[in-house]
């Protein structure tokens, strides 16, 4: 039987001991029934991959003896990171896009406020909303094998988010650009080390805001004459941007 990975947070490994509660304890001990002396992996936010086997189980806490540990590479990764950022979308779509982009490798999430966004978070639901996000993205890499977790985090607004990017190469998604297509722009330079995409709500950008990005270094970018569903746009562009850097 193949030893069971478990995505975990750093803080919880000291002094060669990884203590698990919360949904990670209740994985482990109620749905799997693991017991003492079972060997499982931990990953946890940074790409470290401990082995180890558990020591004991309580009912509030699992405790797993660290045999050994696999440090994330210090190199770059093969492919560039990926930052999606996207304007807030309506209903479970989110759940999708996160689920789904986890899978495709995207290195984080920063939704934003649009200005076209029909779903809209009160300032007292942002909290329990990325921690409910974050809890998303954990569970898919889990289940798709990744060392890592992509990290969810909220931007006010268009602006504020294009002005937060640092990415080597950052885009907009513009159904209004005639001239650049996104193949042209991927295919015409060297691989870069880090990319940040700007994704519109159902409704799309306006005008002002992809002004922001323009201003902040975003370069429009055309998906040709397919007008894409916002949860299927950035799907889509994690899985283009994979297969032409060699990932798929």
């Amino acid at each position: 039987m193949s030893i069971r990975r478990f995505m975990i947070n750093s803080r919880t490994v000291c002094d060669g001991i990884a203590s698990l509660d919360g949904d990670v304890h209740n994985h482990m001990v109620r749905v799997l029934r693991l017991v003492a002396g079972d060997s499982v992996q931990l990953a946890d936010e940074k790409g470290v991959v401990y082995s180890g086997v558990i020591s004991q189980v309580t009912k509030e806490r699992v405790a797993v003896g660290i045999s050994s540990t696999l440090a994330a590479s210090d190199g770059e990764p093969a492919a560039p990171k990926i930052t999606i950022c996207q304007a807030l979308p309506k209903g479970d779509k989110v759940d999708l896009i996160l689920q789904k982009g986890t899978e495709l490798g995207a290195h984080d999430f920063r939704f934003f406020a649009g200005h076209r966004s029909v779903a809209r978070i009160r300032d007292d639901q942002l909290n329990s909303k990325l921690e409910r996000w974050n809890r998303i993205t954990s569970e898919a890499a889990r289940q798709c094998g990744r060392n890592d977790v992509p990290i969810v985090s909220w931007r006010p607004g268009a602006l504020e988010t294009a002005r937060d990017s640092d990415q080597k190469l950052r885009l907009i998604l513009w159904e209004d650009e005639r001239e650049c297509s996104l193949k042209k722009v991927l295919t015409a330079q060297v691989q870069p080390v880090s990319v940040s995409v700007a994704i519109g709500p159902e409704g799309g950008f306006d005008p002002q805001e992809v002004s922001s990005f323009s201003q902040n270094d975003f370069q429009p970018v055309s998906l040709g004459s397919r007008i894409l569903r916002t949860e299927t746009a950035s799907i889509a562009i994690l899985a283009i941007m994979h297969y032409i850097w060699d990932e798929i």
